[in-house]
């Protein structure tokens, strides 16, 4: 109860959560017309447009106006040049009844926010505040509670500092607490540094508790598919097209799978299967996020394959794949996950003949079925060389334990019997331990490999 009474606190209400209220928002994109900070796969226009998306995404944000401007750097101070930043805070001044401004840039500094909300007389967000915010609007289990009050950390570091340079002017540099000999700053990060502890310990035994649950499915050997893909791009739709459970409700919006959850489904074979849906990607994911999220990536790391689903008719398609493959690789997931991971290009209904340019890709519409078999086929076929299962052929006495044995260990796809001789052809597929094991307890029982 006590533990339980701890956890509660960890992921009870944020200091930094925005609350339920309505917010109306310019959202302003610094456009970067050259250097290293400029992505050469997108533009400023389709980055504006993935920011009013995350806005839209929450209940009572209105976007009031959609603002690019062009900066050289975007690490400065104000963002902009000085003739910009008074272009857009004449522009900002106008907006009638305007209460934030969400500043597309992945994380600007607390004394960045402080100056420019002073300039604007409005709230600033950040990439970092909005997603987390989004994040926080959609987490519903205590995982993703305690990822996010982990992402939390720095941000409440930042603000921190930000105080105590506050209180130093106010109080002209009386720093320390009535006879503790600790500043306010040492005792504060000494806080921090305990809640972090405590939400790691946390985590680490959640990761314990999923650990214990992916040996058990090891035992029972189901293959394990992680669906993966940019936020949005059709993986929940894809699983509840693969495996046909009702109780699965896609939403049109991103983040809105947070938590990993698995899905049972059948391969052509009848081979029985878990697919696992993933948090989405996003361009720009602050680093912080990642790192936070981790434990819940790292399920990906034990599945038997990986299927990269991609929404090909968005404009950006070509850089959510980089997005995508750029967060894999530092996972550090095995090499063999990597080269063997399928690739689906989905919502094909809304390009006419649609043909996939990259060689082995595969067109489908999650949400009308298009290629949803030529899809499992693949699928069996990478599952079948990345566990080592073989369909073979066995001949069987019906009178003797096999056949049941047989249904218990492995995956029966057709029995034919020979009723004149009491015997049977049984076709299965047989992981390598089951069949080791029924070589050894059936030593004289016929084996025909398909």
């Amino acid at each position: 109860e006590e533990a339980e009474a701890e956890l509660e606190e960890l992921v009870g209400p944020s200091p930094l959560a925005l609350g339920p209220g309505a917010q109306r928002v310019a959202v302003v994109h610094p456009a970067v017309k050259w250097g290293p900070k400029k992505s050469p796969l997108t533009t400023a226009e389709l980055q504006i447009a993935e920011a009013v998306a995350l806005v839209d995404t929450l209940q009572n944000w209105t976007v009031l106006d959609k603002i690019i401007i062009p900066t050289k750097n975007p690490d400065k101070k104000f963002v902009f040049g000085k003739g910009n930043f008074q272009v857009l805070t004449e522009k900002i001044r106008k907006l009638p009844h305007l209460t934030a401004v969400f500043l597309n840039v992945e994380r600007i500094s607390s004394l960045t926010k402080k100056e420019l909300e002073g300039a604007w007389g409005v709230k600033v967000f950040d990439r970092y505040t909005v997603v987390l915010h989004i994040f926080r609007c959609n987490a519903r289990t205590k995982e993703a509670k305690l990822q996010i009050a982990l992402a939390e950390i720095p941000l409440l570091r930042s603000n921190l500092k930000n105080e105590v340079s506050q209180r130093d002017q106010q109080r002209g540099g009386s720093r320390y607490i009535m006879g503790s000999g600790e500043t306010f700053m040492e005792t504060q990060n000494r806080i921090l540094k305990e809640r972090e502890l405590k939400i790691r310990n946390a985590l680490e035994k959640l990761r314990r508790k999923r650990s214990l649950l992916r040996t058990q499915r090891r035992k029972c050997e189901f293959p394990m598919i992680s669906v993966m893909g940019y936020t949005n791009c059709g993986k929940t739709t894809l699983i509840k097209a693969l495996t046909g459970e009702a109780g699965l409700q896609p939403r049109d919006q991103l983040f809105a799978t947070l938590d990993i959850t698995a899905h049972a489904g059948y391969l052509p074979s009848r081979m029985a299967v878990i697919y696992v849906d993933t948090i989405g990607f996003l361009t720009d994911l602050p680093h912080n996020l990642v790192e936070s999220f981790s434990a819940t990536l790292e399920e990906v790391a034990y599945s038997d394959l990986i299927v990269h689903v991609r929404d090909i008719t968005h404009p950006e398609t070509n850089l959510q794949k980089a997005t995508v493959l750029s967060v894999l690789k530092n996972l550090n997931l095995p090499s063999r996950l990597l080269d063997s991971m399928v690739e689906v290009h989905n919502k094909v209904d809304l390009i006419e003949r649609y043909k996939p340019t990259e060689e082995n890709a595969l067109a489908i519409s999650a949400l009308h079925g298009h290629g949803l078999e030529e899809l499992k086929q693949e699928i069996e076929k990478k599952i079948l060389t990345a566990t080592g299962k073989q369909i073979l052929t066995v001949n069987i006495n019906l009178e003797g334990p096999q056949l049941s044995w047989l249904y218990k260990e492995a995956t029966v796809q057709e029995v034919e019997v020979m009723p004149e001789d009491g015997t049977a052809r049984v076709k299965v597929i047989i992981g390598c331990s089951a069949f080791g094991r029924y070589k050894n307890l059936f030593p004289n029982s016929k084996i025909f490999m398909s």
